[in-house]
């Protein structure tokens, strides 16, 4: 048995359902405050990061880098920034970061910030998404992986229209979300 949590909820263990390439898909039991036992549907996945590419064109206005790709699960083509699995055991965030950037968009970041830590979906699975802000970028080329980077489209955008683009329901990718308005934020151009 494992030790209460906060509040008093106990992980009492997991019974593996399905073991894919990264996710494995178990029945979680767990003890209530009030020792009551309940199960609930858990996807067990390493994690995943996100990168927002921000550089500032000759007249100083911030711009960001996104990718247009399709998303299988959702049989649609997704605008968000580059991001990827945390599919190499043991391989520190920033490193999954600084790959996605050269693989997804070509760039590679001089400077890269830890934005925050995310639950993509807190309901469903332990996955934690981290953001990072990606600066003095440099062009190196793109190295694609799989039919979706192959086939997806490098966007170039102010970062006020890609905010806007977030306000009027066009970007509806949760950490790109995220991740816009944190570097708005950090850069100041937040609306009020």
């Amino acid at each position: 048995m494992s030790e209460p949590a906060v509040g008093g909820f106990r992980h009492l263990g997991d019974r593996q359902i399905y073991q894919g390439h990264l996710w494995r898909v178990v029945v979680g039991e767990f003890a209530a405050p009030d020792g009551e036992t309940f199960e609930r549907d858990i996807v067990r996945s390493p994690g995943a990061v996100g990168v927002v590419p921000l550089y500032h064109a000759e007249d100083g206005t911030p711009r960001v880098l996104m990718v247009r790709q399709y998303r299988a699960p959702l049989d649609t083509w997704v605008l968000e920034i580059p991001a990827g699995m945390r599919d190499v055991p043991g391989e520190p965030t920033a490193i999954t970061a600084e790959r996605e950037l050269v693989e997804e968009v070509g760039m590679k970041a001089g400077r890269l910030e830890h934005l925050t830590e995310m639950f993509p979906a807190s309901g469903m699975t332990d996955s934690v998404l981290t953001i990072y802000l990606a600066t003095e970028l440099t062009d190196v080329g793109r190295e694609v992986h799989g039919p979706e980077e192959t086939h997806m489209e490098v966007l170039d955008l102010s970062l006020g229209e890609a905010v806007d683009m977030v306000v009027r329901g066009e970007i509806r990718d949760s950490k790109t979300i995220i991740g816009l308005l944190m570097v708005e934020r950090r850069l100041g151009l937040a609306r009020t």
